[in-house]
């Protein structure tokens, strides 16, 4: 089961995302994690940015894990995004991206963002979840989806 809930808040899976570029993309991603974070959106696109530019986050099937380091945050925490249309990520087999889950850390979170990092892609290159979430009806349903554990134990 994928359990994500304690890096990423029920408010930062967004569903639906509309963005012609990468820039456009990582910019609704910073705010949305300056919102519900308390981030500086600025600082956060800068991040995910600079690490974009050393070569592309998305590792195949339609999805990538743009991540990058941030001042003033205490734990890593991430926001998922299903877009509205596949952007061209150039990804390493050139399929456009439609799944994105933005992780962000703390500058000095080395194995926790390393560890963070293989927990979300291991997750990701799960098919059968990544069909799942392409097919889930709402953002609810996107939510339980990756905090499975965590909503199970509610029940």
């Amino acid at each position: 089961m994928t359990d994500l809930h304690d890096i990423l808040a029920p408010d930062a899976v967004l569903e639906r995302v509309s963005a012609g570029t990468r820039k456009a993309l990582f910019q609704q991603l910073a705010v949305a994690a300056a919102n519900i974070y308390g981030l500086d959106a600025g600082i956060v696109q800068e991040a995910v940015a600079s690490r974009e530019k050393l070569g592309s986050t998305a590792f195949g099937g339609g999805v990538a894990i743009p991540h990058g380091k941030v001042p003033g945050l205490t734990q890593v925490r991430g926001v998922f995004a299903r877009l509205a249309h596949p952007l061209d990520f150039d990804a390493v087999d050139d399929l456009p991206v439609d799944v994105v889950f933005m992780l962000v850390s703390p500058p000095d979170a080395g194995a926790t963002h390393l560890k963070a990092l293989a927990r979300v892609s291991r997750a990701l290159r799960d098919q059968l979840l990544v069909e799942k979430l392409r097919g889930a009806g709402s953002r609810d349903a996107l939510v339980a989806l990756l905090t499975a554990e965590q909503v199970r134990d509610e029940a």
